[in-house]
């Protein structure tokens, strides 16, 4: 997928295309490009957060877990105390 393609998808899923969000999501989360999935989550996409913390968790991120544990992401919580209990 080019850029130019992602930007149209990004566009889509600003204006509310729920189809959109869901490949949007698919895509980034495959990429682990935790920047558009934080965007993505700060926007209120659950799926986004959920996947957020996937690659955050693979990544040992514990910074981007702290954060959405902070802002009461509980399965965040649970990551984060599983990979300081390692």
């Amino acid at each position: 997928m080019t850029e130019s393609d992602l930007s149209v998808l990004r566009e889509r899923a600003e204006n509310g295309d729920a189809t959109a969000v869901d490949i949007l999501i698919e895509l980034v989360g495959e990429r682990g490009d935790m920047d558009e999935l934080r965007r993505l989550a700060d926007n209120g996409s659950s799926d986004a957060a959920d996947q957020l913390i996937e690659v955050a968790t693979e990544l040992g991120d514990m910074n981007e877990l702290r954060r959405l544990a902070d802002n009461g992401n509980i399965t965040a919580a649970e990551q984060l105390m599983e990979l300081t209990e390692e």
